[in-house]
């Protein structure tokens, strides 16, 4: 089956691991519902998964291309527990070179790393995504500059992996102004959210994200926006959707998948 691509809120922190004081107990609780039935709801169980997040950014193209890469506790201010969270999956330092072999055939610069561990946009949302932690997991990292034609670019190089059992996910948030969760912001959070889930279907727009309704106000910073790019680009024109939305510390949040699922030619 030809994989989709998703791209997918990581939440705050450890928020899914921890009780939740900073708002009501239950304010992840959709979020981590609709990451735990993620892998469950595909057609064909993906043999890897390939993840984009917004905390890697290097001068070019990155992949970890670790077997047994070590977890990097990016977030403070958390409960202690919180810091020896486990995620034993392990890496591919194969699906590593494939994907570099793939960037370099678009004649796009990359580079590996084989010491970096996971930063908490990849191990946190996939301790609930595959809790069994059996799926090899490679993560690759935004390109410094975060130029939106760049990152679809690399998601069009890349959407090969779909058709070769790899899952491939943009980790991130589709709203990210860390002042900006507030009742004071629940409408144009719904504003630029209903720009977000029309775009999907076009790239063009979706890199004119700056032009979009409270565009700047979302992502003051666009790391956090920028692994959609990459997902977009990888879907190569398919059908987009939202696939999970929720109004979560008084602004909305969603999910895309972008591809369907498909039967390959034998």
């Amino acid at each position: 089956m030809r994989q989709p691509a998703f791209f997918i809120p990581h939440g705050a922190g450890p928020c899914f691991f921890m009780e939740w004081t900073r708002g009501p107990a239950d304010t992840w609780a959709r979020t981590e519902a609709f990451l735990r039935g993620l892998v469950a709801g595909l057609a064909e169980r993906p043999r890897a998964i390939l993840v984009v997040s917004g905390h890697w950014e290097a001068p070019v193209f990155t992949v970890g291309s670790g077997a047994r890469p070590q977890l990097i506790f990016d977030y403070y201010g958390f409960p202690e527990h919180t810091y020896a969270l486990t995620f034993p999956a392990p890496g591919s330092p194969e699906l590593a070179t494939r994907v570099r072999a793939l960037l370099d055939q678009a004649g796009l610069a990359s580079d590996e790393d084989r010491e970096r561990g996971w930063d908490h946009g990849v191990f946190v949302p996939l301790k609930l995504v595959t809790p069994e932690a059996n799926i090899p997991v490679v993560q690759l990292s935004l390109q410094a500059s975060l130029d939106p034609a760049l990152h679809l670019a690399a998601g069009r190089a890349l959407a090969p992996l779909r058709d070769e059992g790899v899952l491939i996910v943009g980790s991130g948030m589709s709203w990210h102004n860390m002042r900006g969760f507030s009742p004071a912001y629940t409408q144009a959070s719904a504003e630029f959210d209903a720009w977000l889930s029309a775009a999907v279907q076009h790239p063009a727009a979706l890199a004119r994200w700056i032009e979009a309704p409270n565009g700047r106000l979302a992502h003051p910073r666009e790391e956090h926006l920028a692994p959609i790019f990459v997902v977009a680009g990888a879907a190569k024109g398919e059908p987009a959707r939202a696939v999970f939305r929720d109004t979560v510390m008084d602004v909305v949040v969603s999910a895309y998948q972008f591809g369907e699922p498909q039967a390959l030619a034998a």
